[in-house]
């Protein structure tokens, strides 16, 4: 994994710069980059997959867990 690469990605998915990816970041930037399919409900079942602290949020630590398989 490059480790720039993700961290550019999970920046732009975290629009509010909290450090975490909620579920209308991630439907926000999906219909931003052409995917205006993707509603908050199918953004909190994406993000729950990965969410290991199973706040709601996905973390940098989560994000690159998920990128790792």
């Amino acid at each position: 994994m490059d480790i720039d690469k993700a961290k550019a990605a999970f920046d732009r998915f975290d629009v509010n710069g909290d450090g975490f990816i909620s579920p209308e970041e991630y439907s926000k930037v999906m219909a931003e980059m052409g995917d205006p399919y993707v509603t908050v409900p199918m953004a909190q079942a994406v993000i729950a997959k990965s969410d290991t602290s199973q706040d709601g949020l996905l973390s940098w630590d989560e994000f690159v867990a998920a990128q790792q398989g």
